[in-house]
């Protein structure tokens, strides 16, 4: 049992490691800065207390991934740009940085703003162009309401430094991401309607396995969660209430789906079933956390 336990761990490939280990380490970090504020919290602030910890944790994943397996995801860099191999490891010590930032709200103004403006450089480069070249594809669509989701996480919660933004900055960074989650939300409600058995969240390629039990009843519920939530946040009614609920209910499921779904693909000997695993994994809890940022930055009288 003990060298079958072993095999398998040794079987892991660097980048399905590097990036387990880094969210690993990003977790308890996030977990001794935040115990203060979950202790504190009462009900569902206490979810909304966690925001932090679910957009970091995802960071450092996805920069760990920058790293290890830089030589593929450095052929996305688009064509007009120089040095795409420099890009790519630049991107991942980024994305390490504002996740150790965002995780002990050290620097957050500046670590969130800068991620978003990144996130944004993203979509204009890469996103856009690729709906503009196909666009009836709904998983373009799903791709770009993702990244700028993201980004305008970042934008959350730099709004949510106490030592931050004049009024009038705060607020409009708080619109941007409000409506960008609005909308996101609403698209990817009416996505789970039409397609209940893709895995829930952001509708994405991968459906769930068929050993999930009540998978279109998971389908519909989802979309009934994004749709009612998106419809409150994009109109600004009780939105931060709104946003609390949406991310604490995808936060479970990527506790209770993605999680057993995570640990089966780092048990399949395929390093692209591990990395996809993974990355299914970080994006889902990325939204979550996202949609917690919009509770957190969101005045408590919304």
């Amino acid at each position: 049992m003990h060298l079958t336990t072993l095999a398998i761990f040794f079987e892991l490939s660097r980048t399905a490691f590097s990036t387990c280990a880094a969210g690993a380490v990003l977790f308890v970090i996030a977990a001794v800065a935040a115990r203060n504020d979950v202790a504190q919290a009462r009900g569902l602030d206490k979810a909304v207390a966690l925001g932090y910890m679910l957009f970091a944790m995802p960071l450092a994943i996805f920069g760990a991934e920058h790293l290890s397996a830089a030589q593929g995801i450095s052929q996305a860099v688009p064509s007009f740009m120089p040095w795409p191999l420099f890009w790519t490891y630049l991107v991942g010590f980024a994305l390490i940085a504002a996740s150790l930032s965002i995780a002990t709200k050290i620097q957050i103004r500046w670590s969130g703003l800068f991620f978003g403006i990144m996130m944004f450089s993203f979509v204009a480069m890469m996103d856009i162009p690729g709906v503009i070249q196909k666009p009836h594809d709904r998983f373009g669509w799903a791709l770009l309401l993702r990244e700028l989701s993201f980004g305008s996480g970042g934008w959350l919660f730099s709004a949510s430094a106490t030592d931050g933004w004049q009024p009038r900055a705060k607020s409009t960074l708080i619109t941007v991401g409000r409506i960008v989650l609005g909308i996101s939300a609403i698209f990817y409600g009416v996505e789970h309607f039409l397609h209940p058995w893709g895995m829930p969240g952001v509708p994405l390629e991968k459906e769930m396995p068929a050993w999930i039990p009540l998978r279109a009843l998971i389908g519909y519920l989802t979309g009934a969660m994004l749709l009612g939530c998106g419809v409150c946040i994009l109109l600004a009614k009780k939105t931060r209430l709104a946003a609390a609920y949406l991310g604490a209910f995808i936060a479970l499921e990527v506790l209770v789906i993605y999680g057993p779904v995570l640990i089966l693909a780092l048990l399949d000997p395929s390093t692209a079933v591990k990395v996809e695993g993974i990355n299914y994994f970080g994006d889902t809890m990325l939204y979550a956390g996202t949609t917690l940022g919009l509770a957190i930055a969101s005045p408590q009288t919304e």
